[in-house]
């Protein structure tokens, strides 16, 4: 007669990748899809973003959890500041 399996037995169970964020993005200025790079430079905790269309570029300080991403965001985020108070001052 067989033996029976234990149950107990831990059951491998198979991780899902990680998903990889996107390093390149759309320039908010000149609309071209894919042209802003972002640069990270750890040793000067300064993160770099850069449109290679029409040269327009972006920079700000960094933590050692900021990714390419955060750096984009914060760009987008300031634009729409100074936006709306270009627009306030006009009203």
């Amino acid at each position: 007669m067989g033996k029976r399996k234990s149950s107990s037995r831990a059951k491998l169970v198979a991780k899902k990748p990680k998903e990889k964020l996107d390093t390149v993005f759309c320039c908010p200025f000149c609309n071209h899809g894919s042209s802003i790079e972002c640069d990270i430079d750890m040793k000067n905790m300064i993160g770099e973003a850069f449109c290679s269309v029409c040269q327009e570029s972006y920079s700000t300080t960094i933590t050692a959890l900021t990714e390419p991403i955060d750096v984009y965001s914060e760009w987008i985020d300031e634009c729409e500041r100074v936006n709306i108070i270009v627009a306030d001052d006009r009203a």
